[in-house]
Protein backbone atom coordinates (compact mmCIF):
# COMPACT_ATOMS: atom_id res chain seq x y z
CA UNK A 1 0.00 0.00 0.00
CA UNK A 2 1.25 3.48 -0.86
CA UNK A 3 1.31 5.91 2.08
CA UNK A 4 2.83 9.34 1.55
CA UNK A 5 5.88 8.30 -0.46
CA UNK A 6 6.42 5.07 1.46
CA UNK A 7 5.24 1.56 0.86
CA UNK A 8 3.67 0.18 4.04
CA UNK A 9 3.76 -3.60 4.61
CA UNK A 10 0.35 -5.20 5.15
CA UNK A 11 1.33 -6.24 8.70
CA UNK A 12 1.71 -2.60 9.74
CA UNK A 13 -1.62 -1.64 8.20
CA UNK A 14 -3.49 -4.52 9.85
CA UNK A 15 -2.05 -3.55 13.28
CA UNK A 16 -4.58 -0.70 13.57
CA UNK A 17 -5.00 1.02 16.89
CA UNK A 18 -8.44 1.08 18.47
CA UNK A 19 -9.96 4.44 19.32
CA UNK A 20 -13.42 5.77 20.22
CA UNK A 21 -14.57 9.34 19.75
CA UNK A 22 -18.05 10.18 21.01
CA UNK A 23 -19.58 13.55 20.16
CA UNK A 24 -22.60 14.45 22.31
CA UNK A 25 -24.02 10.89 22.35
CA UNK A 26 -25.22 11.36 18.78
CA UNK A 27 -22.08 10.67 16.71
CA UNK A 28 -19.47 7.98 17.27
CA UNK A 29 -16.23 7.39 15.41
CA UNK A 30 -14.58 4.00 15.95
CA UNK A 31 -11.16 3.12 14.57
CA UNK A 32 -9.52 -0.29 14.64
CA UNK A 33 -12.67 -2.00 13.31
CA UNK A 34 -11.98 -5.39 11.76
CA UNK A 35 -15.54 -6.59 11.03
CA UNK A 36 -19.16 -5.62 11.62
CA UNK A 37 -20.96 -8.77 12.81
CA UNK A 38 -24.50 -7.39 12.79
CA UNK A 39 -26.42 -4.17 13.03
CA UNK A 40 -29.89 -2.73 13.24
CA UNK A 41 -31.41 0.51 14.53
CA UNK A 42 -30.90 -0.52 18.18
CA UNK A 43 -27.56 -2.35 18.20
CA UNK A 44 -24.31 -2.56 16.27
CA UNK A 45 -21.87 -5.38 17.06
CA UNK A 46 -18.34 -5.16 15.71
CA UNK A 47 -14.99 -6.85 16.14
CA UNK A 48 -12.20 -4.39 16.87
CA UNK A 49 -8.52 -4.75 17.58
CA UNK A 50 -9.45 -4.37 21.29
CA UNK A 51 -12.23 -7.00 21.30
CA UNK A 52 -15.93 -7.13 20.48
CA UNK A 53 -17.70 -3.79 20.88
CA UNK A 54 -21.48 -3.49 21.18
CA UNK A 55 -23.06 -0.08 20.58
CA UNK A 56 -26.63 0.24 21.83
CA UNK A 57 -29.13 3.00 21.22
CA UNK A 58 -32.04 4.13 19.09
CA UNK A 59 -32.18 5.16 15.45
CA UNK A 60 -28.59 3.97 14.93
CA UNK A 61 -27.22 4.29 11.42
CA UNK A 62 -23.83 3.49 9.97
CA UNK A 63 -22.81 6.70 8.24
CA UNK A 64 -19.46 5.46 6.97
CA UNK A 65 -17.76 2.09 6.96
CA UNK A 66 -14.21 1.65 5.74
CA UNK A 67 -12.86 -1.77 6.72
CA UNK A 68 -9.65 -1.22 4.75
CA UNK A 69 -8.93 1.74 7.02
CA UNK A 70 -10.68 0.17 10.01
CA UNK A 71 -13.05 3.10 10.50
CA UNK A 72 -16.76 3.19 11.33
CA UNK A 73 -19.03 6.23 11.87
CA UNK A 74 -22.30 5.80 13.76
CA UNK A 75 -25.12 8.36 13.95
CA UNK A 76 -28.16 8.15 16.22
CA UNK A 77 -28.96 8.25 19.91
CA UNK A 78 -26.15 6.27 21.59
CA UNK A 79 -27.04 4.79 24.99
CA UNK A 80 -24.36 2.18 25.66
CA UNK A 81 -20.86 1.15 24.64
CA UNK A 82 -20.01 -2.33 25.88
CA UNK A 83 -16.99 -4.55 25.34
CA UNK A 84 -17.86 -8.24 25.44
CA UNK A 85 -15.58 -10.73 27.15
CA UNK A 86 -12.60 -11.42 24.90
CA UNK A 87 -11.97 -14.93 26.32
CA UNK A 88 -11.86 -17.69 23.69
CA UNK A 89 -15.37 -18.84 22.82
CA UNK A 90 -14.90 -22.37 24.13
CA UNK A 91 -13.30 -21.41 27.43
CA UNK A 92 -16.42 -20.23 29.29
CA UNK A 93 -19.22 -21.36 27.07
CA UNK A 94 -22.49 -19.58 26.46
CA UNK A 95 -24.93 -18.20 28.98
CA UNK A 96 -26.86 -21.47 29.35
CA UNK A 97 -23.65 -23.45 29.87
CA UNK A 98 -22.57 -21.06 32.66
CA UNK A 99 -26.02 -21.15 34.29
CA UNK A 100 -26.75 -24.86 34.00
CA UNK A 101 -23.22 -26.27 33.84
Amino acid sequence: MYMGGQVMPYEEISGMQHRLELDGRTRLLVSGVEEVERFDEEEIVMNTTAGTLVVGGTDLHIGKLNLDGGELHVDGSIHTLLYEDTAPRGSQGGLFRRLFG
